[in-house]
């Protein structure tokens, strides 16, 4: 798998190869094709940093020409932000942010609450329980912050996509969330996007 690298920890590469994948991390902004040619990888990473989603133009292109080929794709923080905005999504600037590793969130789809660590003080637009439609399918805003009700998640119904606002690597706790590198790896499995792309291209 590719890993964006938008300020990513060192501990996110460890958390997918504890799952058997093997990570190669670009810098941001390196366009999709490029990517796709030279490493042929079988999902898409992008990565928590520092800056205003709005400006990123360049990475929301890359999450659209990864979502138009069909490949899995995961967001972490600001990553969430990107798949957010190419979906559709809108953002603006929190008055205050979210700082800590205290911070509850909730998943919709089961109910389920996990104590997060953030840091951003961007965030989507969006509110839970209204699908919105996108090119590549249905979407829905799947956590939100209990706080406050910003948006924490957003996923393509099909599972294809996902990402959320906090950070399930563990660094610096707490670890909640790790189970999203699981789904990731599961996703990436199921998919074998280079084998069904190579099926294709032979008919």
């Amino acid at each position: 798998m590719v890993a964006y690298d938008l300020g990513i920890k060192s501990n996110t590469p460890r958390e997918m190869a504890k799952r058997g994948l093997e990570v190669v991390v670009v810098p941001a902004n390196t366009p999709y094709e490029e990517v796709k040619k030279e490493y042929q990888p079988d999902g898409v990473f992008m990565s928590n940093g520092p800056g205003d989603p709005a400006t990123a133009d360049e990475m929301v292109a890359v999450a659209k020409a990864a979502l138009d080929d069909g490949m899995p794709l995961f967001g972490i923080c600001f990553g969430n932000q990107i798949l957010g905005r190419a979906l559709g999504l809108d953002t603006y600037k929190m008055v205050f942010g979210h700082r800590g590793i205290n911070v509850p969130v909730k998943d919709h789809r089961d109910g389920k609450i996990y104590i997060t660590a953030q840091n951003h003080g961007f965030a989507l637009e969006g509110k839970p329980g209204e699908p919105f439609e996108t090119p590549w399918g249905t979407a829905e805003v799947t956590h939100t912050c209990l706080n406050d009700d910003v948006v924490e998640g957003v996923a393509l119904s099909s599972g294809m996509a996902f990402s959320v606002q906090y950070h399930p690597e563990s660094a610096a706790g707490p670890n909640d969330a790790r189970t999203l590198f699981d789904d990731f790896a599961d996703l990436i499995a199921k998919v074998d996007f280079n084998n069904t792309a190579a099926a294709k291209k032979n008919k």
